[in-house]
């Protein structure tokens, strides 16, 4: 048995940071990372074989909580068979027909394997089917680490965007603009001044990447409208949402009012393997080769393995686990509320269904992405702390959502329940 330490500078030694994702290097916290030995139910056990409460959920995906037995039997029964044949299967069209199923919009559905992947594609799609180049995003959405998506936000309005990254060339986010989240005035501008130019909007419909920052009334409404009296596409990154806020995502908890014409899927269809879905208008999926001339390949795309973890996943996540899960949700975040209201703590949370987030000495709702950065991470950072300490585990990062599944029953919430008073203690503490 090993320390999370030792694991650390084992991994370090031979991973840029130690991580092959960057949030998990506990940056935005301080600190080791937790590394995780095996997940069951609601619980993580690191290498020392430490018990947490998980509130992380691998980003997402974890609905039905770790390990489902169902999940893992059908994974296994698809593995004898073999891993990847580069070759289609019968899986796929089973669930593109799930996917179908719960969100009628989506006709036709690719499959890749990430989310990453799926926003790409969508764009170059959205670029195929409109013959104009312009995207438009919104600061504060995260929609995977492709070049021309990982745009920051210029000097002002309907300007090309900054590369947000070392290694991203100017030219490759000069098709994107980049515009406050929740701006009317902004995206009317964006659309009086280019819009003959745009080829999409591509948006989080609830934005969860820069904390929990839902729509406000009307605005996804009012993306639509542009969209289409501007012949340019609506493009819903439901990658987080995506059958996780509702059994059809937040298309579905927004009462189906809006009607966009792609979406990415995510997280949750692919059960936690990897596996991520473009889906929309059949006229639209039909660009894509081999039927149509916007070109995009994966080998291991709707791999065997995947696909059964997600035909599992969404066949068990019925009504009754949605109900738990927001059930769940609810009584958590009323709870973190009290006690950092207890504790003399200013902070907002805000949610959009299931999903919540804390916004730390803040005392107005965050509407945007600069909102959102105005707030104290030191508070959080001494929240967290206290949290693992005390044995659970939040996501390491005041700017992501909290993530519970239908296996956090009342026991596992009161053990979350229990820490808080201390944690809400500690977040005052760095403040004095």
């Amino acid at each position: 048995m090993t320390s999370n330490s030792e694991a650390f500078d084992r991994a370090r030694a031979v991973i840029p940071g130690g991580v092959s994702s960057p949030v998990r290097a506990f940056g935005s916290v301080g600190g080791t990372p937790v590394f995780v030995a095996r997940a069951d139910g609601a619980h993580l056990y690191d290498v020392a074989g430490r018990e947490y409460v998980d509130v992380v959920g691998s980003w997402g995906p974890a609905i039905l909580g770790h390990a489902h037995p169902e999940v893992v039997a059908a994974v296994q029964a698809a593995a004898a068979h073999g891993l990847s044949f580069g070759a289609p299967t019968l899986a796929e069209a089973e669930l593109a027909e799930l996917v179908r199923d719960r969100v009628p919009l989506a006709r036709k559905v690719r499959f890749v394997s990430t989310g990453t992947e799926a926003c790409m594609t969508a764009v170059r799609l959205a670029r195929g089917a409109t013959g104009r180049d312009l995207v438009v995003k919104f600061a504060g959405c995260y929609h995977g680490h492709s070049d021309a998506l990982l745009a920051a936000a210029g000097s002002g309005l309907a300007t090309a965007g900054l590369p947000g990254s070392a290694g991203v060339p100017a030219a490759a986010t000069a098709q994107t603009l980049v515009v406050p989240y929740n701006d009317p005035d902004a995206i009317r501008e964006v659309f009086d001044r280019r819009g003959a130019e745009i080829a999409a909007v591509i948006t989080e419909p609830a934005a969860a990447n820069m904390g929990v920052v839902p729509p406000a009334p009307g605005f996804n409404e009012l993306l639509r409208e542009l969209t289409a009296a501007h012949g340019a596409l609506l493009v819903y990154d439901e990658v987080l949402t995506g059958f996780r806020v509702s059994p059809a995502g937040w298309w579905g908890h927004e009462g189906r009012a809006v009607a966009p014409d792609l979406f990415t899927f995510g997280k949750v269809v692919g059960g936690g393997m990897p596996l991520a879905a473009i889906g929309g208008r059949a006229e639209l999926l039909d660009l894509l080769a081999p039927v149509g001339p916007v070109y995009q390949a994966g080998t291991l795309s709707g791999n065997p393995l995947a696909t059964a973890a997600g035909i599992a996943t969404l066949r068990l996540a019925d009504g009754d686990v949605y109900a738990r899960v927001d059930a769940a949700a609810t009584r958590l975040a009323s709870e973190v509320t009290a006690a950092l209201t207890a504790a003399g703590v200013p902070h907002v949370l805000q949610s959009a269904a299931s999903l919540f987030s804390v916004f730390w000495g803040v005392d107005a709702p965050v509407r945007d992405y600069a909102s959102a950065q105005r707030q104290d991470a030191g508070a959080y950072r001494a929240f967290f702390h206290s949290m693992l300490d005390a044995g659970v585990a939040l996501p390491p990062s005041a700017y992501e959502a909290w993530f519970l599944s239908a296996v956090h029953d009342d026991a596992v919430l009161d053990r979350i329940v229990a820490a808080l008073p201390a944690a809400a203690r500690a977040a005052a503490s760095s403040r004095s």
